[in-house]
């Protein structure tokens, strides 16, 4: 028996087309969506892990960082004209405007991190994909089921060139901010 291979060709959907659709409301606003390399992604359901990481995160960073830059809490990234996620945090410059006209661009991201409860494969290929396309220098994802930091940097067209996975125990530093140094475990929810 001959086998018969077919191709199909998928539509993909660019920024504009996709914030008409929200405007429209064939996206409806309640639903937890976002535009990724031209495809419209359901996005997971957060749980308790996943938000107590995120609050965590964004206090650090917040606290830490103070005026040196934006931090940006599950907000859309305009990465290019097909994919405007909206990671966990995203570390950004300073905007005169505080991004009144625009979401950040590439060029305006320090560090985007994502948190893992069930998204890590996602988080970790699909994502990481994107963002090293875009080339976002630094890319974090935290597990907060094996609690560890995965740390991608050195971006290219095909994804991350370097990868390490720091334990709860570990510490480490933005690129852009080399005197930030985070325990992952503080980071990470608190054991009970």
């Amino acid at each position: 028996m001959q086998s018969i291979e077919t191709t199909f060709n998928l539509r993909l959907w660019t920024v504009k087309e996709y914030h008409r659709m929200a405007e429209t409301g064939i996206i409806d606003n309640s639903e937890r969506v976002e535009l990724l390399e031209g495809k419209v992604i359901w996005k997971s359901a957060k749980g308790t892990a996943h938000t107590c990481a995120v609050g965590r995160i964004d206090k650090l960073l917040q606290r830490r960082l103070g005026d040196r830059a934006w931090i940006s809490v599950q907000d859309p990234v305009a990465l290019s004209k097909n994919s405007e996620p909206e990671p966990d945090i995203a570390v950004v410059k300073i905007d005169p405007l505080d991004y009144a006209d625009h979401h950040p661009t590439p060029e305006e991201v320090y560090l985007i991190i994502e948190v893992a409860d069930s998204s890590l494969k996602f988080d970790c290929e699909t994502k990481g994909k994107a963002y090293a396309k875009a080339n976002i220098a630094d890319y974090w994802v935290l597990d907060v089921i094996d609690r560890e930091l995965y740390v991608y940097r050195q971006p290219t067209q095909e994804g991350y060139k370097s990868k390490i996975v720091l334990s709860e125990d570990k510490t480490i530093s933005p690129l852009h901010f080399p005197d930030l140094v985070v325990n992952v475990c503080d980071i990470l929810p608190p054991t009970y």
